[in-house]
């Protein structure tokens, strides 16, 4: 199964950047091209459900492309939330955990993929994974300015 862990250091409280992370509906202003809705829901613990969408943006915000359904499987505030990913390509864990640093925080996203179609779906992971590694440290980078202004 691979994993994927990337971090960054972000100049706000724990309480503030789980405030941030956890405002789903917004994650399209820090996470690149991609757009978030809860299903049924605010989607603020265990058994919350959420659609992400990646891909190319339309008029309106939203984005055609791949969609990410999600369910929260494990939800401790303001240190940890884990989503299971339960797409049809997208599937496991993800987590997100947040760890005081200071007067601040460090920000840890990590990925943990089963992999559809066999052989198949391991060499399209070799070809991907680069593009996902940028993807992510640069929703990263923008989720660390987002954090660090959020306000409800």
């Amino acid at each position: 199964m691979p994993e994927l862990e990337e971090r960054i250091d972000v100049d706000a409280p724990p309480e503030q950047v789980w405030a941030a992370l956890t405002a789903w509906t917004r994650q399209g202003e820090w996470m690149v091209a991609t757009d978030v809705r809860t299903v049924a829901g605010p989607a603020q613990g265990v058994g919350g459900r959420l659609a992400a969408r990646t891909g190319l943006p339309l008029p309106g915000g939203r984005h055609v492309g791949l969609l990410d359904t999600m369910v929260i499987t494990k939800w401790d505030p303001p240190r940890l939330v884990e989503v299971q990913h339960t797409g049809r390509l997208v599937r496991g864990p993800g987590i997100f955990r947040i760890e005081k640093r200071g007067t601040g925080s460090t920000f840890v996203w990590t990925e943990r993929l089963y992999l559809p179609y066999g052989l198949l779906g391991v060499v399209g992971w070799v070809l991907v994974k680069p593009f996902a590694l940028v993807g992510i440290r640069w929703s990263l980078r923008r989720f660390a300015a987002f954090a660090a202004t959020f306000t409800a």
